[in-house]
């Protein structure tokens, strides 16, 4: 007989009592076209046909059953057959209903296309809710009497299932997916939930109760089941943490704190570190770098970063999401908590600066809201307790000394009041200004105000102010009386040794402005940035900024040699600086061939320096690159006049405040002889002048080769356990000397040197924190560079081995997410911007890529293309990887690329795809489902975008296939 449709064969074998096989048989030859039975809808059909009655036709059943056992028809195709059925009170067709689910439940699979998984993962979902919906019929059902017992029966069955389906994570992947690709299904789940909820209210029975409340968590978990992470319980150091703020409280105290914040926030995640232990981590790295800072601006640097910065970076912390049950303030709390117990630590930060430092710190958090008052006054009473007992504290000789803490505390409100102050207009009466200013100059004033001002990033408003009072003074009118003149002089002086100063001391990006109108460049700006002498900036004597119009030159050569006294009223400071360097050519020359004897350039100098100390410190500037141009026996006239030029004048015929403007004086050309005197081997003894030497100067040692230098500061941190500031500015130092690939490259080698598994952990979290000093240029090394030459050399591949080799693979991930955060935030610090550095790509001219190598990845991956920038580093990277799993010889290459895909997962930041899997190419899923130990469902959810169609396709088809 020639059947028309489906419904008609499954009838006609119905009715002829055909067994399962027999009707397999029979249905192949009735539909022969190869139409595949999901496109026919056999499963639904017969379903339809087998739940007519009350209760299911147990023959219809048995040809369902066998389509599913030999895989006529696919499940998910049968599962959404099933959710259809809405008759919950028939129990018998429910029960067998159940019975199919639990033929195959629990080991779902899929091979076929993407589209099919797809459909699977939807199916899950549609049978997930219709079982909700079940159960909630059946919970309702329980409150009639006479049913009770045969409710909870069927409540149980259908409790088992959802546990079943729930509790296997791939399950659970499979419906995450379904959620993002229909949203409403997902809220009709979730309806379905509350329904039961509510629903279950009815159970007196407990067991029953729980086992629903578990599949009801089950289910709430799915949205998050990518971002739930154990934090480290088993550390209570972490070096990273204490790195990173001692990094930024020596190299980077007027940087802004958001990326600081971001920066913290991201080693506490990579590392999951408990909030309580990483705020005492930031404190306990305060207290240190207040005992060991140099002293002088360097000390009183740290104190500004302490007291005024770390508070407003906690602020900021504390606007992070925290945990459910978390509160910051409590954290904070915490954290004072154990801090307190450190008592040797923080007597000798009291100790060196002479008060309570944590009675201090204690009343800025309570200010800012970080600490609540009974808290805080808990805390006080702790410490002064224990202070009490610790005799040294409590020396006489230290209670004349003003404390530093206190000092910049209340620094900080009068820089706010001299900056409105400046802000007023003072064309009238300029006079008013010198009394603000000399108050500024006297002791330690000037210092202390510009380390509040860098620690709350008001250091640039300041030096724009400066910079307009400096501009301000070419339009002061002079008129006959000398007063005007002098307090012109005054003002011209002082703000352009107080902006030197500042360039010295926090770099000269600190100067610059964003944007000047074209044309308008101010005159201190022009001449920081061509004359003045920095580390690191050559400066060519002979270029055309240090030779204005020559007319003003001879004025000015004349002036000197012939005035026994400067005439104020005429003098046009700005020119006098611009032209003194092609002056003291003029007086040099003249000197070398006899023309000017000792004592007139005795009275010359004199006349540079004896009103203004800025003309001294601009032909300073000159001859400092003058000198370096010399051969060694023609530096003898120059470094003399360098030591006169150096020398106060000890006459009483000098303008106001000469004393204190020798003393910033003396400190700006220290720092600009600097170099050169290193160089020449020459000494020039500067005045004695309260301030402190440079610090941090003359690190390396000499005649000792720096890589030397690099393993032995390296192995004594890691011995140590712990970066200290020297060591980071030693670093500092080797980065810029040696270059960003040999730094690298050397650290990398150091590290694969460990074998023992804490001592590569803790050379991991060390060398993240060094890598901080220029992260997104070392990050692109490491895996452009190194990582590539160390994964397709067979004869290195050794070196990969555990501990080691995973433990580089942890760095580079940890700095690949560091780098792309910032990156994707356009944040560098000033500290990294003002870096001249050469472009990763120079490398490969620097190191040319063995060419006989037959990998063309290789070749790839040192594309000299221009824009080969931050973002083709990871792509290519992955491309490597890619291969790696493609290929078809293992080792420990393949071992690392598993580690590196595992290192982040685990760095998922809390429920978003990983910022550098995002470089992943899709078609790598496949390959790294087929590692045994990457087979794992939340992994391919980890590695694969799940925002997107395609990376939810791709999912599926892995996890399905698992």
């Amino acid at each position: 007989m020639k059947v028309v449709n489906l419904k008609q064969a499954i009838l006609q074998a119905w009715k002829e009592r055909w067994s399962d096989y027999q009707w397999a048989i029979n249905m192949k030859r009735f539909f022969p076209r190869g139409a595949t039975w999901d496109i026919l809808n056999l499963a639904e059909a017969l379903l339809e046909q087998a739940m007519i009655g009350p209760s299911p036709n147990p023959l219809i059943l048995s040809y369902l059953k066998y389509a599913i056992s030999s895989q006529m028809v696919s499940y998910s195709t049968v599962l959404m057959a099933i959710s259809k059925f809405d008759d919950f009170s028939r129990d018998l067709c429910v029960q067998s209903l159940l019975e199919i689910m639990d033929m195959f439940c629990d080991r779902l699979s899929c091979h076929g296309k993407a589209e099919e998984c797809i459909s699977l993962c939807r199916a899950l979902l549609s049978a997930l809710n219709w079982l909700l919906r079940c159960a909630a019929f059946y919970a309702e059902k329980v409150k009639e009497t006479l049913e009770q017992v045969a409710a909870e029966a069927q409540l149980k069955m259908c409790l088992e299932r959802l546990e079943k389906m729930l509790g296997s994570t791939k399950n659970r992947a499979l419906i995450h997916i379904a959620k993002l690709e229909e949203a409403s299904s997902w809220s009709t789940v979730e309806q379905s939930l509350v329904k039961l909820g509510e629903n279950l209210n009815n159970l007196s029975n407990s067991p029953l109760r729980s086992q629903a409340d578990d599949c009801v968590s089950l289910i709430k978990s799915i949205p998050t089941m990518l971002s739930v992470h154990s934090e480290q319980l088993n550390k209570t150091g972490f070096p990273t943490v204490h790195a990173v703020v001692l990094l930024e409280g020596t190299m980077n105290l007027t940087g802004e704190t958001q990326p600081l914040v971001e920066q913290l926030m991201m080693v506490k995640r990579m590392q999951r570190i408990p909030s309580p232990l990483f705020v005492l981590e930031i404190w306990k790295a305060c207290f240190v770098g207040l005992i060991e800072s140099p002293e002088g601006t360097e000390e009183l640097k740290w104190t500004a970063f302490t007291f005024l910065k770390i508070p407003q970076v906690l602020v900021k912390l504390k606007k992070y999401p925290q945990g459910e049950k978390q509160d910051f303030t409590e954290d904070v709390n915490c954290a004072f908590k154990f801090l307190l117990k450190l008592t040797p630590l923080l007597d000798k930060a009291d100790q060196r600066c002479n008060c309570d430092c944590t009675s201090l710190l204690l009343q800025e958090c309570g200010k800012q809201g970080l600490l609540s008052e009974a808290n805080m006054n808990k805390l006080i009473d702790k410490r002064t307790v224990d202070r009490n007992q610790a005799p040294c504290l409590k020396s006489a000789e230290n209670a004349n000394i003003q404390p530093n803490p206190r000092l910049i505390l209340r620094a900080e409100p009068t820089v706010t009041n001299i900056l409105k102050t400046m802000d007023a207009d003072h064309s009238k009466s300029p006079e008013g200004l010198l009394g603000v200013l000399g108050h500024m100059l006297s002791g330690k004033s000037l210092d202390l105000l510009l380390a509040a001002a860098a620690a709350t990033g008001k250091l640039k408003s300041f030096a724009r102010k400066f910079i307009k009072l400096n501009e301000f003074t070419k339009h002061i009118t002079s008129e006959d009386s000398s007063k005007p003149a002098s307090v012109r002089a005054l003002l011209f002086d002082i703000s352009f040794l107080m902006l030197c100063h500042v360039a010295q001391t926090y770099g000269s990006e600190v100067i610059l402005s964003e944007s000047s109108p074209p044309g308008e460049v101010p005159f201190f700006e022009t001449w920081m940035l061509t004359c003045m002498p920095e580390e690191g900036k050559i400066l060519n004597p002979d270029h055309p900024c240090f030779r204005p119009d020559s007319t003003k030159v001879e004025s000015l050569v004349a002036l000197l040699n012939n005035s026994s006294e400067m005439k104020l009223v005429q003098m046009k400071w700005h020119e006098a600086c611009l032209s003194i360097s092609a002056a003291i050519l003029e007086i040099l020359n003249a000197w070398e061939n006899g023309v000017l004897t000792f004592d007139s350039i005795q009275k010359i100098t004199d006349n540079i320096k004896g009103k203004v100390c800025s003309m001294a410190v601009c032909a300073v500037a000159w001859l400092v690159a003058h000198v370096r141009m010399l051969g060694l026996d023609e530096r003898e006239k120059s470094l003399q006049m360098i030591r006169q030029l150096a020398t106060p004048l000890c006459s009483e015929n000098t303008l106001q405040f000469y004393n204190e403007r020798v003393v910033i004086m003396s400190s700006i050309l220290e720092h600009m002889c600097a170099d050169v005197l290193q160089q020449t081997a020459t000494q020039i003894k500067f005045p004695s002048t309260g301030m402190d030497t440079i610090p941090y100067w003359n690190l390396l040692p000499p005649k000792k080769p720096i890589k030397e230098v690099l393993t032995s500061v390296f192995t004594k941190v890691l011995e140590k356990g712990w970066v200290d500031s020297h060591s980071i500015h030693v670093f500092d130092t080797l980065l810029h000397m040696g270059g960003v690939y040999w730094f690298c490259n050397n650290l990398v080698k150091e590290l694969l040197k460990e074998t023992r598994k804490e001592h590569t952990l803790r050379a991991v979290e060390l060398l993240y924190a060094i890598f901080c000093l220029d992260m997104q240029q070392l990050t692109l090394t490491l895996l452009g560079h190194i990582l590539p030459n160390l994964l397709t050399d067979s004869s290195k591949w050794h070196m990969l081995m555990d501990p080691p080799g995973k433990a580089l693979a942890k760095l580079s991930v940890w700095c690949a997410l560091s780098s792309y955060s910032s990156h994707n935030k356009g944040q560098a610090s000033a500290r990294q911007k003002k870096r001249h550095r050469e472009d990763i790509e120079d490398y490969i001219s620097l190191f040319p890529l063995d060419d006989t190598q037959p990998s063309k990845l290789m070749r790839l991956l040192s594309s000299n293309e221009e824009d080969a920038n931050i973002l083709s580093s990871p792509t290519n990277l992955f491309l490597l990887i890619s291969s790696i799993l493609g290929a078809k010889t293992a080792g420990t290459h393949t071992q690392f690329v598993q580690w590196f895909m595992e290192e982040c997962v685990d760095c998922l930041e809390q429920g978003s795809r990983s910022s550098i899997l995002q470089f992943m190419p899709f078609t790598m899923v496949s390959e790294l489902v087929k590692v045994s130990t990457m087979s794992s469902p939340k992994i391919v959810l980890a590695i694969t975008d799940l925002s997107l169609p395609l990376g939810r396709r791709v999912a599926a088809k892995a996890i399905a296939a698992l």
